[in-house]
């Protein structure tokens, strides 16, 4: 069996789309109707699986169908079902491109090599990606832009990210 580990969120379920059990899908791919082209999707335990059918864009979203949901109810009941593909179905990434759970977790750095904080989430509200850093001597998380200016360096053979942080930010 595959743990977690091994697989990537890529989407999640917002709920039911009409009243003949279509649901509306949240996609987390890059190019949002790939979702469908990774095979069946699981919850992150594995306990469940799908097999997704897209029918149409929707309002913040994609319209689809799951095997074995027919009814508003059935579909209604999987709202907010995140769904997971194993890594070994995703595509190679390039060099300067990362999944986003590979980054949560690791160790975040200033250039002059103090830790800042571990990353904590990779979040993005339309104007590119942030990075939340935490660090337990800090009120608040940190949000820095995931840019080459701001994050220089993503090691992730050593578990590190370079932040370089504009002036007076911390």
């Amino acid at each position: 069996m595959t743990t977690s580990s091994e697989r990537i969120c890529v989407g999640s379920i917002a709920g039911a789309f009409g009243v003949q059990g279509e649901v509306r899908l949240k996609s987390y791919c890059a190019d949002p109707e790939a979702i469908a082209d990774y095979g069946p999707l699981f919850t992150e335990d594995g306990s469940r699986s799908f097999q997704i059918k897209l029918t149409r864009p929707v309002a913040g979203g994609l319209g689809a169908r799951i095997a074995g949901v027919a009814t508003k109810d059935q579909a209604d009941a999987l709202r907010g079902t995140d769904l997971y593909v194993d890594r070994a179905r995703l595509p190679s990434l390039p060099d300067d491109e990362f999944y986003h759970s590979d980054l949560i977790g690791l160790d975040v750095y200033d250039t002059g090599g103090v830790l800042l904080g571990k990353l904590r989430a990779v979040h993005n509200h339309g104007a590119g990606d942030l990075l939340e850093i935490y660090a337990p001597n800090r009120k608040q998380a940190l949000l820095i832009p995931f840019t080459k200016a701001a994050v220089p360096t993503v090691d992730l053979a050593s578990g590190r990210v370079i932040a370089d942080l504009p002036e007076g930010l911390v």
